[in-house]
């Protein structure tokens, strides 16, 4: 079990992708520190901290539950002292959290715009900032980004500009610390879906019900980040990967048992070509 007694930051990881990704890294007997934010269950999005906790503990992990709004410093910083205090250390981070907004620059609110560079950019910035004198501590340190590769296609910027800027900075980071973190052995990588992903985000503001038939599983991205964070983190690094791609590399090319709705078709996410 590559992440026996290995500690994992996941922000977001209430729901969806991030407690995906947390339930496959828990069987593999890995801390999971979950930074997010919801204490009370939201009938339209379902689950808290504290119920994310007990499911990662049901299948083999250790969980710390923190409630952590990404845009506040001081709550970044007592998810992570309290981390330490219970694992002793952080070996992988996977900025997960996340705002969307697909409106045009006139229907973009203020408040929306603050939102989504609030949490999209300055939210992972300063989570990864605080996580790095720990992760230099790291046998095999990985940051792990949920954000797309970045395509200057008209299409995705003329639609939602105001997101669209927000994702690629996410990924523009991801980037940068590979280059910046290399000489600590510490990887940076982005993860983006080809398919849309079926989570409360799709059900309730993109397509419905309807579009997440079309889609695949949250487990697509969780197998995906168990294979990344599984790599040497020396060489593993750099790169804004596909999900069909990791699991490609993976020797898994058959995708059929992470479709919603065996046999769909398929709807690509954004940012794909």
């Amino acid at each position: 079990m590559p992440f026996n007694n290995k500690t994992i930051l996941i922000t977001g990881a209430t729901r969806g992708i991030g407690k995906a990704m947390a339930l496959k890294l828990a069987a593999s007997n890995a801390n999971i520190v979950i930074a997010a934010k919801s204490v009370e269950e939201n009938s339209k999005l379902g689950g808290t901290i504290f119920s994310a906790a007990a499911e990662i503990e049901a299948a083999g992990g250790k969980a710390l539950a923190v409630q952590c709004d990404i845009r506040f410093e001081d709550q970044i910083q007592n998810v992570v002292d309290k981390a330490i205090a219970k694992f002793g250390g952080i070996d992988a981070l996977i900025n997960n959290a996340s705002a969307i907004g697909l409106t045009t620059t006139e229907q973009t609110e203020a408040k929306r715009f603050d939102l989504m560079h609030d949490i999209n950019v300055r939210g992972t910035f300063m989570v990864t900032k605080a996580c790095i004198p720990h992760l230099k501590k790291s046998s095999n340190p990985h940051i792990l980004t949920l954000s797309p590769p970045i395509s200057l296609k008209p299409k995705w910027l003329g639609g939602h500009i105001a997101y669209t800027m927000s994702k690629y900075n996410m990924s523009l980071m991801a980037l940068g610390w590979a280059e910046e973190l290399k000489q600590y052995k510490i990887a940076s990588n982005a993860l983006w879906p080809k398919t849309t992903i079926d989570t409360a985000a799709v059900r309730n503001l993109l397509g419905g019900q309807m579009l997440a038939n079309m889609s695949r599983t949250p487990e697509i991205l969780a197998d995906s980040a168990f294979y990344i964070l599984s790599q040497p983190s020396a060489t593993c690094t750099g790169n804004c990967f596909s999900d069909e791609d990791v699991l490609a590399k993976a020797g898994i090319t058959n995708l059929e048992k992470y479709s919603v709705v065996p046999g769909a078709n398929l709807y690509t996410d954004l940012f794909v070509d």
